[in-house]
């Protein structure tokens, strides 16, 4: 029973009164938003004087990627890299049927973002032909991911439009100086009556978005940080709502949703259910205030958490981490058709052969990586500079290498998920001196002691150059030394780079190094560099080179979190 029922009239509007002044009052029939969305209550039948208990389960996806079919999948056992045929849209719809059909009255299924890109598909579509099949799985809930502005703001929320899910997200907000009265563009929570509970889902993005992304694709929208406003929406739900189980389902990376479950703002949530860095939370971690999982990527798993309820409580858990695998779980027959439809305007173009490797292209580990180095080798080779840079991306399913053959083909539809932005080449002149300082700022955007600032992506890529730094010492002293062409870096010279540009950026800005002189876009997109560069010099066999090296961290290092128990396998 809310506690608002045991209070009198005359105290229940003082309460509400004193939540207007605090900000709560902003939520109390909340928002319409953007007339877009609206909030979602669903409260199935009558709901009892007293909380119940009962049991209920969560189904988590996240950072799907677009990704429709098997593929092979990536995992560290016993130190050594192995390789397994995982995911795929309609193998993932079975599994999640056959959980759901064992008690579809109390089983959420909720997605955490960075749905919608990441393939050549979803990229040719701006992410339409995602929609039917999203819609197939009947998620009860979708929050936005980092990548979902990668279309603009107007194509954001026509594919998230519709999406027949419930949408939330506490910390978006149509562009304005004055968030505090601004428009929220999504709900920012979401109520269901299962299991003999209301249970509350509070949802927040990351708020470096404007930063990480190029900062054309979030044009018209503001961010803040989840702590601004988490701390109302958890006392809106119990005290106004009467929720007697919070989640806070977050697209901010493990590290910042780590740091969230350690922040006071976060204090009465249980659980926060985290996505965006791909790890894989095996066993929850538990912060001071919340505790923590993140389920991976691809489609290649499903984290399963069920909730034993009692008096309206969360009484105990049990969560699982699960293989999406296409042995124990056929594919539906029905999805596979629509996945066909939604390829088949593309499949003679998506199908070529455009290269092979001799090496598995794998995009896992944090400081440096075969798949990138391909890349960052095919600019290099293309335009001659001292030094090509590529973004630290995490998307991309790993290519392993037939044990028949040798090799593995490479197609123009794995070179979109490698490279789903086919963005320009732009280049420029720096000193060695601005290359240390940005070198510098990349490491802190991916290892920064306090997680809010750390960005969701990995260390930057290059070639041309080698780079040895310490992760654990502080801001501006983790760059030990740098090599350019095999020398030590001389701080006065000027250096040649060449990196793919960023729409928004200023001109002067190349890869997020600012002040760049004598910029100039060069007419050539990056597929092409990349298919040229494959064409001359198959097979191919990138690998691990020792470009990033750290004195405290093996080369193999598979996640950004430092000092917990947790292992990225």
């Amino acid at each position: 029973m809310s506690s608002l029922k045991n209070m009198n009239a005359n105290s229940r509007r003082d309460f509400l009164k004193k939540a207007t002044i605090a900000g709560i009052g902003t939520t109390l029939g909340p928002v319409a938003l953007a007339g877009t969305t609206k909030i979602s209550k669903t409260v199935e039948g009558s709901i009892p004087e007293t909380p119940g208990s009962g049991r209920f389960t969560i189904l988590y996806t996240s950072d799907i990627h677009a990704q429709l079919h098997t593929h092979d999948e990536f995992f560290w056992e016993n130190g050594k890299a192995v390789y397994k045929r995982r995911g795929g849209l309609a193998v993932l719809k079975s599994m999640i049927n056959h959980f759901r059909e064992q008690d579809p009255l109390n089983t959420l299924v909720i997605d955490g973002g960075d749905y919608f890109h990441g393939s050549a598909v979803a990229s040719l579509t701006e992410g339409e032909a995602l929609i039917p099949l999203l819609n197939d799985f009947n998620y009860d809930l979708i929050l936005p991911g980092n990548w979902e502005v990668v279309y603009k703001k107007k194509k954001m929320l026509y594919d998230m439009g519709h999406a027949n899910a419930a949408k939330i997200c506490a910390n978006m907000w149509h562009d304005t100086n004055d968030i505090e009265n601004g428009e929220m563009i999504y709900p920012p929570y979401w109520i269901k009556y299962i299991a003999g509970t209301k249970v509350g889902f509070i949802g927040y993005t990351d708020h470096l978005i404007p930063k990480r992304q190029s900062p054309a694709y979030s044009e018209g929208i503001s961010f803040k940080h989840a702590d601004h406003n988490a701390a109302k929406y958890i006392k809106l739900l119990k005290e106004v709502e009467g929720c007697g189980i919070i989640f806070i389902v977050t697209h901010m990376g493990l590290a910042q949703q780590i740091g969230l479950s350690n922040n006071p703002a976060v204090e009465g949530a249980d659980f926060i259910l985290g996505a965006d860095t791909h790890e894989r939370v095996r066993i929850p971690i538990e912060g001071k205030y919340s505790k923590v999982v993140e389920c991976g990527a691809f489609g290649s798993f499903l984290g399963k958490l069920d909730v034993e309820v009692e008096n309206g409580k969360m009484k105990s858990y049990k969560y699982e981490l699960l293989d999406v695998d296409p042995d124990k779980y056929p594919a539906d027959k029905e999805l596979l058709k629509q996945i066909d439809k939604a390829a088949a305007p593309f499949n003679n173009q998506l199908s070529k052969v455009i290269g092979t490797t001799t090496t598995p292209l794998v995009r896992y580990f944090v400081m440096e990586t075969p798949m990138d180095n391909l890349i960052t080798d095919a600019i290099h080779w293309k335009f001659k500079t001292d030094i090509a840079l590529s973004n630290g991306f995490r998307f991309c399913q790993p290519l392993a290498i037939d044990p028949k053959k040798g090799k593995a083909d490479i197609t123009k539809e794995f070179l979109w998920n490698m490279l789903p932005v086919d963005a320009e080449a732009k280049t420029g002149l720096v000193t060695g001196k601005q290359i240390w300082n940005w070198l510098e700022k990349e490491l802190q955007n991916a290892f920064a002691k306090d997680p809010s600032k750390r960005f969701g992506g990995w260390f930057v890529r290059f070639a041309g150059m080698e780079v040895n730094f310490t992760i654990n010492n502080e801001f501006g002293k983790r760059v030990n030394w740098v090599k350019i062409k095999g020398e030590p870096i001389d701080m006065k010279k000027e250096y040649s780079i060449v990196a793919c540009e960023r729409e928004g950026d200023p001109d002067d800005t190349l890869c997020r190094i600012e002040k760049v002189k004598n910029t100039r876009r060069l007419g050539v997109l990056m597929h092409d560099v990349v298919e040229e560069y494959l064409g001359l010099h198959s097979p191919v066999s990138p690998k691990l080179e020792m470009r990033a090296t750290a004195t405290d961290q093996p080369h193999t290092l598979l996640t950004q979190l430092q000092g917990t128990t947790y292992e990225f396998r």
